[in-house]
């Protein structure tokens, strides 16, 4: 079965560093399609972060370019958003997700399929 699990949310103060991270079961990355990060803010429908797809290219929003980082590890079996010079406005729940189609069959953008449980992050002034 495959599941993601987040972790690492928590509270920071402006200008402060998070390093979310998503343990991966089930889902080999190298034969599908790409994993991404969302985040859903109160009040807001849940909104593109950042992605990684199979040839291991990172794609970010431009509220977060230059600021966060996303990565692979552990044999792609964790999936990392590091997260720096926060600001209120990144204040959400996180999701990781997965694109659950397999190479061969891959859209122009991470598609995903499958999500994790969401992490919170809180950024106070």
């Amino acid at each position: 079965q495959e599941q993601l699990m987040e972790s690492g949310g928590g509270s920071v103060q402006a200008g402060g560093s998070l390093k979310l991270s998503c343990a991966v079961f089930g889902y080999t990355f190298s034969n599908r399609c790409g994993m991404a990060w969302y985040r859903q803010a109160p009040g807001k429908e849940r909104e593109f972060v950042s992605s990684i797809d199979r040839f291991r290219s990172a794609t970010y929003t431009d509220s977060v370019q230059g600021r966060f980082t996303i990565s692979l590890a552990n044999g792609d079996r964790t999936l990392y958003l590091e997260m720096n010079n926060l600001n209120t406005d990144d204040t959400a729940v996180y999701y990781c997700a997965a694109d659950g189609n397999y190479d061969g069959r891959c859209g122009r953008k991470v598609t995903p399929t499958i999500w994790g449980q969401g992490t919170q992050v809180t950024v106070s002034s």
